[in-house]
């Protein structure tokens, strides 16, 4: 009988360097983190299959198109390694099954991945370097980094640890009867938002500066929306530039921005 071969903690370890720091080493619109993805697996390949041809069918199998959020989505290396080693201690796991489970769960992981990381927690960073930045504070950039880094580094590898732990069984059950995953994405998408809103009324700053003459009298508008609703043009530029980045390039819509901004100050309005 020969010896069940297993996977040491050094060799996920080494698996999720290579996710971490290179998912997106080799980019390409025909298989995106196609390569990312072969090249993770290629501490585990090295541990589970000795045979030469062995190895390069397992490379192959894992050059098929691929793309998900790296934090959140590196469950599915965890999932596709647990996999590998029961394939390779004899297990009936073809290589349908494994790109299977690949092509099923990196776009809800990715819609979820997204919402986490890009929709709040990168707002919340970033709302907190931008506020020291703004104050002159060098350590605002700094901590922004430190920030991404630590959330990303420390939430990718506990999911793919997690993925490799449990297996594919209870993380299906998760997917499919809990609906865990639908809340925990609009619940992040609520929280995104909120924090996007409180950065726009803090730091975009927009008022009218244009009065009229009564009489006598000089009204000023500003004051009159700020009765009405505090901040409300920084909130109407806001969802203004939005809709512009659904039809334009953010390039352009840097520029419109750019050239209203200098227009509005020279003319005396903004």
């Amino acid at each position: 009988m020969s010896e069940k071969k297993k996977l040491t903690q050094g060799d996920l370890n080494r698996a999720y360097l290579l996710w971490y720091f290179f998912s997106h080493g080799c980019y390409s619109y025909e298989r995106l983190q196609g390569l990312g993805f072969c090249h993770t697996m290629i501490p585990i390949i090295n541990r589970l299959y000795t045979n030469v041809e062995e190895k390069i069918l397992a490379l192959k199998r894992h050059l098929v198109f691929f793309n998900t959020q790296p934090a959140v989505g590196s469950v599915i290396h965890g999932l596709v390694a647990s996999m590998e080693e029961s394939r390779a201690n004899g297990a009936e796991i073809d290589d349908a099954a494994i790109n299977g489970v690949k092509t099923s769960l990196m776009g809800p992981l990715a819609g979820v991945g997204d919402a986490i990381y890009q929709g709040l927690f990168t707002v919340i960073f970033a709302s907190i370097g931008i506020s020291l930045a703004a104050e002159g504070n060098v350590l605002g950039p700094i901590i922004f980094i430190a920030l991404q880094f630590l959330v990303n580094w420390f939430g990718g590898y506990y999911m793919f640890m997690y993925g490799y732990k449990f297996g594919l069984g209870m993380f299906e059950n998760v997917l499919a009867g809990s609906g865990l995953l639908q809340r925990l994405t609009e619940s992040a998408g609520i929280v995104g938002m909120m924090v996007i809103g409180a950065l726009s009324a803090r730091h975009v700053a927009l008022k009218f500066v244009l009065k009229f003459n009564i009489g006598r009298t000089a009204v000023e508008i500003q004051p009159i929306l700020d009765r009405i609703m505090p901040s409300l043009l920084p909130l109407v530029l806001v969802l203004v530039t939005w809709k512009l980045l659904e039809k334009r390039s953010p390039t352009k819509v840097i520029g419109y921005l750019a050239v209203i901004g200098i227009v509005g100050s020279y003319l005396k309005i903004f």
